[in-house]
């Protein structure tokens, strides 16, 4: 067959080369901030068991991503992986506590073990059908040693679907994640209309590693059910949540409660 005969069919370049030409041109930020459309696909939280701090951060950076990305339609499955022991610890997905667009289309797997954990996701992560891929292990498992943490990053990159990967009760060891943060409870801000109120729900999430950005600390906070990222230095003029509680339907708080 001459050179001339022979025909070729043009690739689409993967996601990961896709990201890297980007940063080439000079698309990244110095420092990173909510908004960017440009994300790396696997990234670590390390945070503690005893809250809900971890699971808050993942789904406020997966919200972010698909707000940047104009993907707030995206009505495609979102894989929630947990071993027994992240279980045990931190307790099943709650539906009615997820956003309102995510409880329909939630695809929760309790793995018995970290090793079947870690086949989960990264089995998840080839489906290009899945918007994205939450998953929580609790420790340092030796199954999820750096060699397990490349595969998850080459599959993410390979497969242009994102992992948000919690390690609850870890310590940061060896790990190919683009993209590592560390979080925890904060204190909440004081209620505008009663200050002996509870206040929203507020942590601390740190960016202590990154591709492209450099280190630094955020707050995260849950106004009326809506998560959201700003920046600690905004924090002070952030105005507080003027929708403290939510309506009734026609009937007092107290009345539901004897109810």
């Amino acid at each position: 067959m001459s050179r001339s005969s022979m025909s070729f069919t043009p690739s689409r370049p993967s996601p990961a080369r896709m990201l890297s030409r980007a940063r080439a041109a000079g698309v990244p930020e110095a420092r990173w901030r909510p908004g960017l459309a440009v994300q790396p696909f696997h990234s670590e939280i390390f945070a503690p068991a005893s809250e809900a701090s971890g699971a808050g951060l993942a789904l406020a950076l997966a919200r972010d991503v698909f707000a940047a990305l104009g993907q707030d339609e995206d009505a495609r499955p979102v894989l929630w992986v947990q071993d027994r022991k992240a279980i045990r610890l931190g307790g099943r997905p709650f539906l009615h506590g997820l956003p309102p667009a995510w409880r329909d289309r939630l695809i929760h797997v309790a793995a018995s073990t970290p090793e079947d954990a870690l086949f989960a996701l990264e089995e998840g992560l080839k489906c290009r059908d899945l918007a994205c891929v939450i998953g929580e292990i609790a420790g340092n498992p030796r199954a999820l040693d750096f060699t397990a943490s490349r595969r998850l990053s080459l599959a993410a990159e390979r497969h242009g679907v994102r992992l948000w990967l919690v390690r609850l009760d870890a310590v940061p060891d060896l790990s190919s994640a683009r993209m590592r943060w560390q979080v925890c409870a904060a204190r909440s801000p004081r209620p505008r209309w009663n200050p002996v109120a509870p206040g929203s729900a507020t942590w601390h999430a740190e960016l202590f590693r990154a591709r492209g950005h450099v280190p630094g600390e955020w707050m995260l906070c849950d106004d009326n059910g809506t998560l959201r990222i700003h920046r600690d230095a905004d924090r002070a003029a952030a105005t507080d949540p003027v929708h403290l509680v939510r309506p009734t339907v026609g009937r007092s708080l107290a009345a539901r409660a004897r109810a």
